[in-house]
């Protein structure tokens, strides 16, 4: 019966390690990586908003809520932009996969946290904005693909409160 326990043990064990390596990789984990290209599955331009919202919008989720600095950083900023990101696309295509109607779904919700090309595209559209680009620009941008040229390093420790 030992024998058995072991022997299921040892292939769990086996099982886990083959499937590691196949888990994606986000900024968060504080290495260099590039962000995700976009999927080929649409070359069609993913869902946003063309105008200001009108009305309330929905809260992002919590910095605190999170380990990685980059990631507390991606939700601290996506909580000070949240009508420029209401009216970009996310190049995850979160719009066909989770129902995302904007960048800014994607930091309402976890899934900003574990995806690259979201936390790209969030820094992208701050160091725009920042630059005094209006939405439609740096959606221009964003479509273009400039955000995949970001340096997530600067992100790798906690932003002073600007």
């Amino acid at each position: 019966m030992h024998r058995i326990a072991r022997l299921v043990g040892l292939v769990l064990l086996f099982a886990v390690g083959l499937a590691l390596p196949l888990v994606s990789q986000t900024p968060a984990s504080g290495s260099s990586q590039e962000p995700n290209p976009p999927q080929s599955e649409s070359d069609a331009v993913p869902a946003f908003h063309a105008e200001a919202p009108t009305g309330d919008l929905p809260e992002t989720m919590s910095p605190e809520l999170f380990k990685e600095p980059v990631v507390q950083n991606a939700y601290a900023i996506a909580a000070k932009i949240k009508k420029t990101l209401y009216q970009q696309p996310c190049y995850c295509h979160c719009d066909k996969h989770k129902g995302h109607t904007s960048l800014l779904d994607c930091f309402a919700s976890n899934h900003g946290a574990g995806c690259g090309t979201c936390i790209y595209e969030d820094f992208y559209s701050y160091e725009q904005s920042r630059k005094g680009k209006t939405p439609t620009q740096i959606r221009e941008g964003i479509n273009k693909g400039d955000w995949k040229s970001i340096d997530a390093a600067k992100y790798q420790k906690p932003l002073s409160a600007k």
